[in-house]
């Protein structure tokens, strides 16, 4: 069970945000990611819960920000519940996408999990659903993955592969690499790894 944290700044001008101590675990019905997330003064302003299955879908996310609050599954495309701070008003949302993204780490993994693009087989297209502190508004957007370089090294057990994909928002067109390793983001604009007790787990 991978556990560790990861460090997060501003991608453009590099202003640190906080950390993100995470643990997760894959097993035969998936996958699960689970934070806690601190400001650079230590004071915690946030959290992550979600659970993928074994073809990569959401089928459980719970995410907490300034008081606001996320629930939501892939159900009829992408499902959620957003709960404002003061508990007494809840909107209900659904739009044909086929996962959720956001700030943390673990949206990496699951998109990369979900869309699976082979080595030199060029992008795979998606439509998400991304929410971002502080408020975890919705808002949908489309992006390409494609798996551009997969690099092993070698460990005390198997050897431990890296993967390179390229990124794009196909909105803006905005490109960007993001490296990881098991369920493990090594790299990511705004994203970090700092800390890792144990080895990256592998997807079956």
């Amino acid at each position: 069970m991978p556990r560790g944290h990861y460090s997060l700044h501003d991608p453009h001008d590099h202003t640190p945000l906080g950390e993100e101590h995470f643990h997760c675990a894959t097993g035969p019905s998936g996958w699960r990611y689970v934070s806690q997330i601190v400001n650079p003064s230590g004071d915690h302003i946030g959290s992550v819960d979600l659970t993928l299955d074994e073809l990569g879908r959401p089928i459980r996310l719970e995410l907490h920000a300034s008081a606001w609050q996320v629930r939501g599954a892939a159900l009829d495309g992408v499902t959620w519940v957003r709960t404002d701070p003061t508990g007494e008003h809840a909107t209900e949302g659904n739009v044909p996408a086929h996962a959720f993204t956001g700030a943390s780490p673990a949206f990496l993994i699951a998109t990369a999990r979900l869309l699976r693009p082979a080595l030199g087989a060029g992008a795979v297209r998606t439509r998400l659903v991304a929410f971002t502190p502080p408020v975890l508004a919705p808002r949908t957007l489309d992006q390409s993955w494609a798996l551009v370089k997969s690099t092993p090294h070698a460990t005390d057990n198997a050897p431990l592969i890296a993967d390179e994909y390229q990124v794009n928002d196909l909105e803006t067109g905005e490109q960007h690499t993001v490296h990881i390793a098991g369920d493990v983001v090594l790299s990511a604009p705004g994203i970090e790894l700092e800390s890792l007790e144990s080895p990256p787990s592998t997807f079956p």
